[in-house]
């Protein structure tokens, strides 16, 4: 058993004794018995307290008003271990070469940013591996101290596309504590203190926006030196939007190239076209360019920090399969041209 002193760890008192790990986590970490189609190549981590989140946003099973599994996030299941043994595990892992990154995501409780310093500090005792944390900071301080705990990236997510949906689904029309404005104005100060490219957002496709409007808010992120994510929105039951359907795979594969192409600056929103109700209709690339980025495979992988693959967190393995936790086969490939009406 790896074991973390008082003196090589001055704020033990608040290390959390136990932490959640992603149920593929804790098959590559050999903390279960398992096997999975796609090995995670990033260690998903979760804040561990007892009942749920402060927040409530409307999709998510860990929010306050929700009927879901407390041990549930997206589809994913996330069983409970001694926070000592998962760092042990990430440890083996970690040298192994099997894991690259890690990923704390934290929920909203009182606690939760000196659970968070005290996690980051005992893992970069003992574990040479960059950590990542996805988080809702209410104030630049948590950001700074996150910052100085050794964390390499933060993610702070704005989920919604539009403010009118932001309030709706986790701001105030759903009693939560969180602003529109104020996000991005932690997202700008996350920026200031960490620097461009080591702050991430995402954003969750199918809660009621138009492609338009998720082109846009991926082209103001990129502009202000934000990584932008996309999710394929999840029904979840037990939570609000559990009648709520998942986005349609042509409309997700759309977005995902113009992320693409935003983030690589090959493309811009304003160069693009929609048609009257919002969807995609040209890209502002030349055909040949976009048929060369399609088979690349490239746009349709997880998207988020290097080494984050994320697998079947919005889908089944059996599909459909909205980020691809792997370089996609050539039918896979030839597919999602039928999908886009490519061929």
């Amino acid at each position: 058993m790896l074991l973390l002193s008082v003196q090589e760890l001055p704020n033990r008192e608040t290390l959390p004794i136990k932490i959640r790990v992603s149920l593929g986590t804790a098959i590559v970490l050999k903390l279960l018995e398992g096997r999975v189609n796609a090995e995670p190549t990033t260690a998903y981590l979760m804040t561990y307290q007892e009942g749920k989140c402060t927040a409530n946003c409307s999709f998510c099973p860990q929010a306050r008003g929700s009927q879901g599994k407390a041990h549930m996030l997206s589809r994913v299941s996330w069983p409970t271990f001694e926070t000592e043994t998962v760092i042990e595990g990430l440890k083996s892992a970690t040298e192994n070469g099997k894991i690259g990154r890690v990923c704390l995501q934290a929920l909203n409780y009182p606690e939760v940013f000196k659970h968070l310093q005290a996690l980051i500090k005992a893992i970069s005792q003992k574990v040479k591996v960059p950590i990542s944390v996805s988080c809702q900071p209410l104030n630049v301080e948590n950001i700074r101290l996150l910052a100085e705990a050794g964390v390499e990236r933060i993610g702070i997510p704005l989920d919604a596309a539009t403010e009118e949906l932001f309030e709706k689904i986790k701001g105030a029309d759903v009693g939560g504590p969180y602003n529109w404005r104020k996000q991005f104005e932690l997202l700008e100060a996350a920026v200031k203190i960490l620097g461009k490219s080591t702050v991430s957002t995402h954003v969750i496709v199918g809660l009621g926006e138009t492609e338009k409007n998720v082109v846009e808010i991926l082209q103001h992120c990129v502009d202000a030196g934000v990584l932008p994510a996309l999710f394929a929105f999840t029904p979840i039951a037990g939570t609000a939007l559990e009648n709520n359907s998942q986005p349609s795979v042509d409309c997700y594969r759309r977005l995902q190239i113009a992320r693409y192409l935003i983030f690589h600056e090959i493309g811009r929103c304003e160069n693009m076209k929609f048609n009257k109700k919002g969807c995609l209709t040209d890209f502002g690339v030349d055909k040949q360019t976009l048929l060369e980025i399609v088979r690349s495979g490239k746009p349709f992988l997880t998207s988020g920090c290097p080494n984050c693959n994320r697998p079947y967190y919005n889908e089944k393995p059996s599909g459909p399969i909205f980020n691809y936790p792997k370089e996609l086969t050539e039918e896979e490939i030839d597919k999602i041209q039928k999908e886009l009406g490519l061929r």
